[in-house]
């Protein structure tokens, strides 16, 4: 008789215990979806400050990857920061800009300018590289009799005269056995080189992309290239007046947080992020492919930067386009504060 009690008590106990575990399941689930709904109002949120105008000299070339990213998913925006760009042909003349106060930041900026820019003593800093670069080349007619480098001997090789590509230039000769005395360099600006060259004014010429594309597409099986820089990636700088950095420190932070924003987005979205250069430069596919293997977007400021200034300074001096006869320390040119506090595994300086 109480065997039969004990069996109508355990059927009876186990509906009941089956319910209180589902319903601490249930709760369990619940907890979870909750939990999973709260995560986004615990990221970091939109700026609510006021919001602030950074005007930036721009060569809009494909070193500015990271700032037409920023642009386009509205993370400047979101840290409270309204974009104006002022377009300019180069690096240079945007950096020339920034100095002459038409704009807060010349970027990108290939740190030779840098370099240039401080041996005449302007009080301009860098707050950090967006890409690191390889992207000159020469190029040259076969039709001269250019097959290898070292038939540029004695030609006329297009460059833009005082900037880096005459500094890259001058170490490609040597390494291929050629005394800059040994060649003509023709003075040209970038929008007349592919005609110049096309038309046969020049034998060779010195060209970043889109250039290069277009001289080879013309000239076809009669062109031959190299890239000129010698291994020696270009630093894509973002520089500005001292007086306007001291002004702007958590301006410049939110302009930086962006940019790692943008950065991280690119590692992220690869195929959404080329899609992005693409329509802004209206580029092709083909040019896509060259971009990403030519170009190593990311911010930084470690050790290489200082190590090519020094070097270039060092090339300036030796050919006489500078009146300074010491290398300076450019660690005093070199603004990190920012990066640090944003991104401080970007910095690998010593100090």
């Amino acid at each position: 008789m109480n065997d039969n009690r004990n069996d109508r008590s355990k059927r009876y106990l186990q509906p009941r215990r089956r319910r209180r575990v589902q319903a601490f399941v249930l709760s369990l689930l619940t907890a979870g979806i909750l939990a999973t709904s709260f995560i986004p109002s615990c990221s970091p949120k939109t700026y609510t400050g006021q919001v602030a105008t950074i005007t930036i000299g721009n060569p809009g070339m494909e070193t500015s990857a990271l700032i037409f990213i920023a642009e386009d998913q509205h993370f400047f925006a979101q840290n409270g920061i309204h974009i104006i760009n002022k377009y300019y042909e180069t690096g240079v003349s945007a950096l020339n800009a920034m100095i002459n106060g038409e704009v807060d930041i010349s970027v990108p900026v290939g740190e030779y300018a840098l370099a240039g820019k401080v041996l005449t003593k302007e009080k301009i800093q860098t707050i950090g590289s967006i890409d690191k670069a390889n992207y000159q080349s020469i190029t040259g007619r076969t039709d001269r009799g250019i097959l290898a480098p070292s038939d540029l001997k004695g030609k006329k090789i297009g460059v833009i005269l005082g900037t880096q590509q005459q500094y890259y230039i001058s170490l490609f000769l040597e390494m291929n056995g050629i005394q800059t005395k040994g060649v003509s360099l023709v003075n040209i600006t970038l929008s007349e080189s592919v005609d110049a060259i096309v038309n046969g004014e020049i034998d060779a010429v010195v060209t970043p992309p889109p250039y290069t594309d277009s001289i080879m597409e013309k000239l076809g099986s009669g062109a031959v290239s190299w890239s000129v820089q010698s291994k020696q990636l270009t630093q894509q700088l973002m520089v500005g007046r001292n007086e306007w950095i001291i002004q702007h420190p958590e301006l410049i932070k939110r302009f930086i947080k962006a940019l790692a924003e943008a950065q991280d987005y690119l590692f992220q979205h690869a195929d959404e992020a080329k899609n992005i250069i693409k329509t802004r430069l209206k580029l092709e596919d083909k040019d896509i492919t060259r971009i990403w293997s030519q170009n190593q977007f990311g911010l930084s400021i470690d050790q290489s930067l200082i190590l090519a200034m020094e070097g270039e300074a060092r090339w300036m001096i030796s050919n006489g386009l500078t009146t300074e006869k010491t290398v300076p320390n450019f660690l005093n040119y070199i603004y990190e504060d920012a990066l640090k506090a944003v991104k401080p595994e970007a910095v690998k300086i010593i100090r």
